[in-house]
């Protein structure tokens, strides 16, 4: 990759390969750079044309931290990720400083209890906002969904969830406040099932001891996965009374529609 073409560049500090279809990586932060905690950037890889390779990435990491992390899924014929798989630390990368997205506390009202609903690596944008003071100061309760194929591909998301509370930032904020519900649908798990199934069942508030069905007047909520995922969930959230919101006008439940996911 030509430095000079792409002023751009940040480097490679940590790779770690959580299954052989899941990774996550650190890079540099740009000294300039500055987001809100659920926002994504564009990152990429030089084509073998020399033009960049750009694809939408939730920052995993929280808006205060000096590296940037990102969460991917291995795509062999993916046009970037057949490539991102590869990198190792000190390789360059292209980051584009320009942060957005609708995963923020700006575009939530005010609420008591707030779901985190994630497919896969759709868990990148939470993993920020689980580690952001402002949503343990906003809300009296957290609820983590997180739901995908196989046991393993829980791990990135239990580790963090895990590690939270000897958090020394926000482990004390913490407290009950955080409760976790990883689920899968393929291979057996102490929770299984579908996001979807297991909010309309009332699965999930059995499980967890939680007051249930969800109020709008009480229950703020992110989504984030694949487009049909999206979409499913939506629905359930406005059977429910919930209404979408934006950064322009904040409601009950906000969708992150650009992040990629599966494909990219």
């Amino acid at each position: 990759m030509n430095v000079a073409l792409s002023p751009d560049l940040q480097t490679v500090t940590r790779v770690t390969h959580w299954t052989d279809r899941l990774f996550s990586f650190r890079v540099t932060r740009p000294k300039s750079l500055r987001f809100r905690s659920g926002e994504f950037v564009m990152i990429g890889l030089a084509g073998d044309n020399g033009k960049p390779i750009l694809r939408a990435y939730s920052i995993a990491s929280p808006a205060w931290d000096e590296e940037l992390e990102f969460y991917s899924i291995k795509v062999p014929d993916g046009p970037l990720t057949s490539r991102l798989q590869h990198i190792e630390v000190g390789q360059p990368i292209i980051l584009r400083p320009k942060p957005v997205g609708t995963l923020v506390h700006d575009a939530l009202k005010p609420g008591k209890r707030l779901w985190f609903l994630a497919t896969g690596t759709g868990f990148a944008p939470f993993a920020s906002l689980l580690r952001e003071p402002e949503t343990w100061e906003k809300y009296d309760s957290v609820v983590m969904m997180h739901t995908c194929r196989e046991v393993g591909e829980l791990d990135y998301g239990r580790r963090l969830v895990e590690d939270l509370r000897d958090d020394p930032l926000i482990g004390e904020m913490i407290g009950d406040k955080l409760h976790y519900y990883p689920t899968t649908t393929r291979e057996e798990s102490p929770f299984m099932g579908r996001i979807t199934d297991n909010l309309t069942s009332g699965k999930v508030f059995a499980d967890l001891g939680l007051e249930g069905p969800l109020d709008p007047a009480l229950d703020r909520a992110m989504v984030c996965g694949s487009l049909a995922f999206n979409k499913d969930v939506a629905a359930v959230l406005e059977g429910f009374g919930l209404e979408e919101g934006s950064n322009s006008a904040p409601a009950d439940y906000v969708i992150e529609k650009a992040f990629v996911g599966d494909g990219v």
